[in-house]
């Protein structure tokens, strides 16, 4: 029962995120573009959506500061690295370059590949492949959490 309880509150979070990237305007790539124009018809809009996401994200991080373990049992794997690396910001540099160009990331994508957008189906493909080579090119470096 607890099993199913977690695949249910998984797939519900999923469904809310992805009804929040689509009333946000995160899964149009114009209004992405719009927002990272700033040089020309900057369209600000989006900022809201960033500081509603750093707040939803600081409040997650905090009860998650004060837990031992997940909601649903098991152990929470959170990340103590705080270095900066020239891999990080290689991947930065990447994950912005596509996101300007393109107009899409990673969970957005997928909202889009789901209203049958052909663009998202490009980008997709591409961040698959981009993500194979990376997996390929690194996979002798060690990961530290």
């Amino acid at each position: 029962m607890k099993k199913h309880f977690s695949l249910l509150s998984q797939y519900s979070i999923g469904v809310l995120f992805g009804w929040g990237l689509i009333i946000s305007g995160m899964s149009n790539p114009k209004k992405v573009l719009g927002f990272l124009d700033l040089a020309g018809a900057w369209d600000p809009s989006l900022i809201f959506v960033m500081v509603g996401a750093v707040i939803v994200g600081l409040a997650g991080f905090y009860v998650v500061s004060k837990r031992s373990e997940a909601f649903f049992g098991g152990a929470l794997h959170i990340p103590t690295r705080r270095d900066i690396t020239k891999p990080l910001i290689i991947g930065s540099f990447i994950f912005g370059a596509g996101w300007g160009i393109a107009g899409f990331c990673p969970g957005p994508v997928i909202v889009a590949l789901g209203a049958g957008h052909i663009k998202a189906f490009v980008f997709f493909i591409a961040m698959l492949a981009g993500m194979e080579l990376c997996n390929r090119f690194f996979s002798g470096h060690k990961r530290r959490t």
